[in-house]
């Protein structure tokens, strides 16, 4: 039953994507009928937007398009200022919305093909009319699952774990709002431009630890550079609900 819930989850997650791509025509999302991609697909699959999704079930997705040109014009616009990642990032957001709670990490053009190769990836392809027009690829990891049927870990083994990665840097951000602009309104700013935020002035900020919500804190000023006072910690449940 496990294994049907998950391959119903991929398909969901196709689905929800094609729906969402600027495609001058609908796309259908077909399940690879090859047990492997092909040598063709895994060299497309050089050039994708490559993107991972950490939340109650996790995954990792990648989006291959065959003609970004066509892409870009459909999403609305040609300009240099806005790439194929842009266009297909809210298409990866819904796809990765029927997942449940979770942070989209950022989406990148990558190499994917290890992601495409790997057995525990499903591979649909992106059609029109029987034309491929691209490839999606997803791989759901539960969160969890690992380390669930080995034996239980001690405190010892736990800190010698955590001490090999205590020196890895981690991006921490502080956000003080943000909003929705259409592309339109994005190519027309101008210097002197003012930019309506989603929050009231001396609401808290957000403080993000790789894109995931962990603190509310308040800005102030330390030395004549801008800092973070830390006033609220959030716990695992309520960074990845927001």
């Amino acid at each position: 039953m496990k294994k049907t819930a998950t391959v119903d989850l991929n398909t969901a997650a196709a689905e929800a994507l094609v729906r969402l791509l600027p495609t001058t025509t609908p796309l259908a999302a077909m399940i690879g009928a090859n047990a492997a991609p092909d040598s063709a697909v895994l060299a497309a699959a050089r050039q994708a937007v490559l993107a991972s999704f950490v939340g109650a079930t996790s995954a990792d997705v990648a989006v291959v398009v065959v003609d970004t040109d066509a892409l870009t014009v459909a999403g609305g616009t040609d300009s240099p200022l806005v790439s194929v990642v842009d266009v297909l990032r809210p298409a990866l957001e819904g796809a990765v919305g029927v997942l449940g709670a979770g942070v989209l990490g950022e989406a990148k053009l990558d190499d994917a093909g290890a992601l495409f190769a790997d057995a525990e990836t499903k591979v649909f392809e992106l059609t029109d009319s029987g034309t491929v027009a691209g490839w999606f690829a997803i791989r759901i990891r539960k969160s969890g699952t690992l380390g669930t049927r080995t034996s239980p870990r001690t405190e010892g083994s736990m800190s010698a774990k955590l001490g090999r990665i205590n020196n890895v840097e981690m991006a921490l951000t502080v956000e003080i709002g943000r909003t929705r602009m259409s592309v339109r309104d994005v190519l027309g700013l101008e210097p002197g431009a003012v930019i309506e935020l989603d929050r009231s002035a001396g609401a808290p900020a957000d403080v993000l630890l790789n894109g995931r919500l962990i603190a509310h804190g308040e800005v102030v000023v330390v030395d004549q550079d801008y800092a973070v006072r830390i006033t609220q910690i959030l716990d695992v449940d309520e960074g990845l609900g927001l």
